[in-house]
């Protein structure tokens, strides 16, 4: 499908059997940018990945119960104003893998973002690698850039963490990142 063709939908904050984001039900008139058919994934070797449950994938347990519920509300409502797919996900290890790397193909892997934009946001916390790091999809990548996204990482994240607030700095860094990809 060509790139003209694709049009924004809102997304269910759901996921399917898969594991897949899917695409809400729209009002709208227009073509939405077709879902690829659900299929059958592997991690790529050497990787383990969790299974993608929500908008907020907290493998660590750094967020209480109610912080996921209400990370996942804004996530979805800012999805419905942005379009973009954004993902928060805390591992307990990267499997000594590069952050980097891990987060491409764990975003790659759970198909974050719609296809034909390639519009998806990871936010991705590994507290026991002192690790943290925002992926966007390669459509993203003007409105949210590797310095703009350091400077979320250093300026909203990281002083919250090293005063042992891993909820106010997951929060602090969703809301820098949705100010930025809607600025």
């Amino acid at each position: 499908m060509a790139l003209a063709a694709c049009k924004p939908v809102a997304l269910d904050p759901q996921s399917n059997a898969a594991g897949q984001l899917r695409p809400a039900a729209t009002a709208s008139a227009e073509p939405a940018c077709k879902p690829s058919a659900p299929k059958t994934r592997t991690a790529p070797t050497g990787y383990a990945f969790p299974a993608l449950t929500g908008r907020v994938v907290d493998g660590a347990k750094l967020l209480s119960v109610s912080e996921r519920r209400r990370l996942s509300d804004r996530l979805v409502d800012a999805e419905k104003q942005a379009r973009h797919q954004f993902v928060v996900v805390t591992v307990t290890s990267l499997g000594g893998h590069d952050i980097g790397d891990y987060g491409r193909k764990l975003g790659n892997f759970w198909g974050v973002g719609r296809q034909c934009y390639d519009d998806g946001i990871l936010l991705i916390v590994a507290p026991n690698e002192r690790k943290v790091r925002i992926e966007v999809g390669k459509g993203l990548e003007a409105q949210l850039t590797n310095d703009e996204a350091k400077a979320i990482i250093d300026k909203d994240i990281l002083p919250r963490f090293k005063a042992g607030d891993f909820p106010g700095g997951i929060f602090a860094g969703s809301e820098a990142i949705i100010r930025e990809i809607n600025a």
